[in-house]
Order: structure tokens, then sequence, then C-alpha cells
């Protein structure tokens, strides 16, 4: 039996009401937990270090720092707070809102939800980079220009990642058509590909380059500073502010390209725009953090089974749920092995990939049904 919805069929359209509101409901309490959840681990994200300071304390220095009290300024807890421990976690709420954006954006380009800027290749294409600004820019720029621009490293990353995502595309793009399998196959063959040059790379440098060289493919926020984040924070909040205009496009694309098409969306411009936002995003968050994975296919997926695949709430409440997960992921790092520090990018990949395998055996299950 059909049921028409009409003016005359008052419980059905009651029941979308509903529905509707619960929906609304639901997104709100998302949005107002993931901000709560995101300002808890910071505050105890501050606190955690060599020298352990109580939140309230914590509280109360910011509250200091932020008036400009000198006698806070000047002491020991304030120091730590101001000049080290803050700078790093407001570069790991960036980053962290960064990866998750980037992987939100890729699985709806691609329409899929294991697409992920770290398991198709993006991250190492942007790792890649970084390696040989490090390496060769040190070998034979150095000689030349004195010393290399600080924006070096930012840039190369950045241009390795938006040829690693327009080299992905162009080869799972033909006729307008992107497949999913040949996407996930290039993704291993980029990645291995980039993991080999940079392990060449690592052949050539010296003991302090391939100390940097370690950073970059392990992860870490333990370079943070004031002056790196005043260089990626111009970066990737204006990249954030942009996402509502991809929300329509990307929903739309949901459908498929031709049906986005007829619907009056611009597909092509919103398909470009996707992949220059993916590779800024990732570019800047390898350059000042190193290769992290896995970020951006666990809290795409887990803000989806929230509120549902609208990316009106999907790209900022993902960008909110990775600034709160790599925050919490950077305390672990620091608590776990104490006093040493942990690489982050094994404490994400130690989340991720269980995550990953699982979500694997959920959609096999779904096609097997």
């Amino acid at each position: 039996m059909t049921l028409t919805i009409g003016r005359s069929d008052p419980p059905a359209l009651a029941a979308l009401q509903a529905h509707a509101d619960s929906r609304r409901r639901r997104a709100a309490l998302a949005v107002v937990g993931l901000v709560l959840v995101c300002v808890l681990v910071a505050v105890v994200a501050i606190g955690q270090g060599a020298a352990r300071i109580a939140p309230l304390r914590v509280l109360e220095l910011l509250h200091g720092w932020a008036t400009g009290e000198p006698a806070v300024l000047a002491s020991r807890d304030g120091l730590v707070v101001t000049a080290i421990r803050l700078p790093r976690v407001l570069l790991g709420l960036l980053v962290g809102a960064a990866l998750a954006v980037s992987g939100a954006l890729m699985q709806g380009l691609f329409r899929n939800p294991l697409a992920d800027p770290g398991l198709v290749g993006v991250s190492s294409g942007a790792g890649l980079a970084a390696a040989a600004t490090i390496v060769l820019g040190d070998r034979y720029l150095v000689g030349v220009l004195g010393k290399l621009p600080f924006l070096a490293l930012p840039v190369g990353a950045f241009l390795g990642g938006l040829a690693a995502t327009l080299t992905l595309y162009l080869i799972a793009t033909r006729q307008g058509r992107t497949s999913v399998s040949t996407m996930l196959l290039a993704g291993v063959a980029l990645g291995a590909l980039a993991g080999a040059l940079t392990g060449l790379l690592a052949f050539m440098s010296d003991d302090r380059q391939l100390r940097d060289l370690t950073f970059w493919s392990l992860g870490s926020l333990g370079g943070a500073s004031w002056g790196k984040l005043a260089v990626v924070a111009p970066i990737m909040l204006p990249l954030l502010l942009l996402l509502p205009l991809l929300a329509r496009g990307l929903n739309a694309l949901m459908l498929g390209e031709a049906e986005a098409y007829h619907l009056g969306v611009p597909v092509q411009r919103i398909k470009g725009l996707a992949i220059l936002l993916v590779a800024l995003c990732v570019g800047a968050s390898v350059a000042c953090a190193g290769v992290i994975g896995f970020v951006g296919i666990v809290v795409p997926h887990l803000v989806r089974l929230l509120v549902g695949p609208d990316h009106r709430l999907l790209l900022p409440l993902s960008a909110l749920g990775g600034a709160a997960l790599l925050a919490g992921a950077d305390i672990v790092a620091r608590l776990i092995v104490a006093p040493a520090e942990l690489p982050i990018g094994i404490v994400t990949a130690a989340i991720g990939a269980p995550f990953f395998l699982w979500l694997l055996l959920r959609r096999k299950s779904a096609f097997d049904a």
C-alpha cells in the first residue's frame, strides 16, 4: 500500500515535522556538546606536562594573560602556559579541524566514507614535498639564499598535497565519474611512491636532517610556537570559514554529478574548490605538525552517525570534532610515556586503524545482506 502525503493527511505531516524537529534538536545538542568538549580538552591539555597545573589555575592564568596582568605574565606557571602550552594547544585544535574537514571534503567529493587524505596518499605527497624542502633545500638553496625562507616548508607541503590530490582525482575520474576502487588503489600506489621517495631523501640526509624527517613522518605538536601559529592560522582560519560555500554543492553531488549539474550546481567549480581546500589544509597541517593519519576518516564518520550526511552540519561539526580529537590525542601522547613524549601520529593511528577496520567490516556486512 502506498501512502500519499497531502493536506488531508495530518498525522503523516505531524510525523515528518516531529522527525525534522528531532534532527534539529540533535544537531543543536551536537554543536553545544562538541564546543564544550573542545573547551574542556583544551583546558586539560594546557595543564598537562612536566609541571602539572590544575584546570582552575589554568583558567585563572588564561584570564590574567588575556587582561595583561603583569603578575601572571611574570610567574613560572604563566610563562609555561602562555609561551609553551597555549600555542601548542591552539595549533593542535587548528590542525585537527583542518584534517577532519579535509576528510569530510574528500568523502563528499568522492561520495565514499572511506576517503581520507592519509589513506589515499595526499598526506604522503605533502610529507614528501616537506622532506624534499628539508633535505634538498638545505643542501642546494642555503648556499645561494643564505637561509631558507620561513614560508618555504608550508609552501612546499601545500604544493605536494595539491599535486597528490590532483593526480588522484585525474586517475580516478573518467567521463565525469569517479571510481572508488580506482581511487583507493591509486591512493595506495601514490602513498607507496611518496614513501619510497621520502626514504631515498632520508638516505641522502645528514643527522640533523634525519631528525627533522623523523618528526615529519611520525607527527608531533612539539615544535609549536607563536611564530608558527602566526603563519598557519591566517591560512587555516579562512579555509574553515569558506566551508558553508561548499555545503550545498556537496549535498547535490551525493545524488551524482549529472543530477547535481541539472540542479544548477557548478559541479566543476565545486570540485576544483574542494581539491584546493584539501591541498591547503593538508599541506599546512603537514608543514607544522608532520603526517598525522586517520583523523580525517574517524571524525566525519562519527559526526555523520550523529547528525546525518547534510554537509551544512557535517563540515563545521567535523572541524569541532577533529579539533577535540587531536587535542585529546596530544594529551595521551604526553602522558603515556612521560616524561618522554610519544609522536602524536602513533596515537591517532592506534585509534584510527581499528576504527577503519570496523568501518570496512560494517560496509562488507551491508553489501552481503
